[in-house]
């Protein structure tokens, strides 16, 4: 009996050692940079986690935000753009909530201006910050709970051990070169790369009206055009704005938000047009709303891009019908710099009015 509590004694100590000695590699490596920069740091396309290593990383003044519709800009091409020092922290499918608080904490680390892509589907219900699945608010804020989870994690380990064989000389280059290829999630070399589509993408394969065309008909079908309503509800979406956007901003008003509503392309009012104008109705009101509250802001510059039919009704601009291709994202970081569709907060729904009147007279192209 005493020999068994001796071997389970040694299991249990073993045991430990190897959680803590796996604890202290995390530390040492720290592949989210966490405790500190690294110069040989590598990064991950899972925003979510990744942006709260962004945040305590990297030096920024502008912090850019937004979804998959803002998720494909390069850092470096804001700057130029701009002439800002920015940090990039949009997320795919991330709602009004999640937006406020990842901002909420760049602000803290010393962003004064925010870019924010503002969709009307990001005010749509959520779970409590607190309460969400998706992203760790204790990562964020450094308590005690999120850095142990954070060193205490087995995937850290692993992605730990990586970055350690990776930082050997002779093995760099290979693994630099297979880790987009292998089961870890710190592959990008380059901050600038994360979620950047490759110098040399096919914009056109990607890109064209056959697949906008083919998305419309897709998402307008009887058997599914009931989603494009899914989760809009308007005074709800109004009580998130007001507490996710409008809370933000007033507690900042020092900080300089640009908002900018995405140029869509014309197909995705269309589709509610035709297939639930009860949607397009909350997306108009809510809209109307958004406008008239931040134009009267003293630290917002609203921009309206939804209304550039010179872009808007070309259907090669877009992989679907909310999607545009790099080539309209450059556009859009100049509209920014020129202010040339910033709304007049005297008039602050002109440029709604000018794409409910596109909306009603366009006519969908045949295939």
């Amino acid at each position: 009996m005493r020999g068994n509590f001796t071997h389970l004694a040694r299991l249990l100590l073993a045991s430990i050692v190897c959680v803590l000695g796996a604890a202290a590699l995390t530390y040492a490596v720290d592949p989210l940079q966490l405790f500190r920069p690294s110069r040989l740091a590598f990064y991950s396309d899972d925003t979510r986690m990744q942006n709260a290593g962004l945040i305590r990383s990297q030096s920024f003044d502008t912090a850019f935000m937004g979804t998959s519709l803002a998720i494909h800009f390069r850092q470096s091409d804001i700057d130029r753009a701009l002439g800002v020092h920015s940090l990039k922290l949009a997320m795919t499918g991330s709602n009004s909530r999640q937006q406020a608080f990842v901002l909420e904490q760049a602000i803290g680390r010393g962003a004064r201006r925010v870019i924010w892509a503002m969709d009307d589907f990001i005010f749509i219900d959520a779970a409590d910050i607190e309460a969400d699945p998706y992203l760790s608010v204790d990562l964020y804020r450094g308590t005690a709970k999120g850095v142990a989870s954070y060193l205490f994690s087995a995937a850290m380990a692993k992605e730990s051990m990586f970055a350690l064989l990776r930082s050997v000389p002779p093995l760099r280059q290979p693994l630099t070169r297979a880790a987009p290829f292998l089961p870890v999630k710190f592959a990008l070399p380059d901050v600038n790369d994360i979620y950047a589509l490759p110098r040399d993408f096919d914009v056109a394969r990607d890109y064209n009206a056959k697949k906008t065309l083919a998305a419309f008909a897709y998402i307008t079908n009887p058997t599914r055009s009931r989603f494009l309503g899914e989760g809009y509800n308007y005074e709800a979406m109004v009580r998130h704005f007001e507490r996710d956007a409008v809370g933000l901003i007033a507690r900042h008003p020092d900080v300089t938000f640009d908002v900018y509503f995405p140029p869509y392309s014309i197909l995705q009012f269309v589709a509610m047009r035709e297939a639930s104008p009860a949607t397009l109705k909350i997306v108009t009101d809510l809209t109307a709303v958004i406008a008239q509250r931040l134009t009267q802001l003293p630290n917002v510059h609203l921009h309206d891009f939804r209304a550039i039919k010179s872009v808007t009704h070309d259907l090669n601009n877009y992989g679907d019908v909310i999607h545009h291709s790099p080539v309209v994202d450059a556009m859009v970081l100049r509209w920014l710099a020129s202010g040339e569709y910033r709304a007049d907060p005297k008039q602050p729904t002109a440029s709604l009015e000018e794409l409910k009147a596109q909306v009603e007279a366009y006519r969908v192209p045949q295939p």
